[in-house]
């Protein structure tokens, strides 16, 4: 019998405990979530790539969508504080098999995307 998804959190969270088990349940349902906004989730997977830029920007506008003035707290609680935090859950998701990518890929791809306090912050100061 495969293991879960739940299985899978549980065991990494266990061993890297930089991030909370819901910011890689959130980066997958951010993934998912992009490929739909950018009109290719009905495309046959191996022409649903996205790059490190287009998650980053997408799961951004996930995170503010679902959390608002709160996104910038709920994304720390979890670990996540920078874009790289981004791509270390992606290719923790990649080495446990769960997600895959394209040669062209690579960690580097989600450094310095934008800053986080900039980005769920600043549109709630006036």
């Amino acid at each position: 019998m495969s293991e879960g998804l739940a299985e899978v959190l549980e065991r990494i969270s266990g061993r890297d405990k930089r991030f909370a088990p819901e910011a890689y349940v959130f980066v997958s349902d951010a993934l998912g979530e992009t490929v739909r906004r950018l009109g290719r989730g009905k495309l046959p997977l191996n022409k649903r790539h996205i790059s490190g830029r287009e998650l980053a920007e997408g799961m951004a506008d996930v995170a503010l969508d679902r959390f608002g003035p709160m996104t910038f707290q709920v994304l720390k609680a979890w670990g996540l504080t920078k874009t790289r935090d981004i791509g270390d859950i992606v290719y923790t998701l990649i080495d446990e098999k769960i997600l895959a990518k394209s040669e062209s890929d690579n960690r580097e791809d989600f450094d310095n995307v934008y800053d986080f306090r900039q980005r769920f912050l600043a549109p709630w100061e006036a």
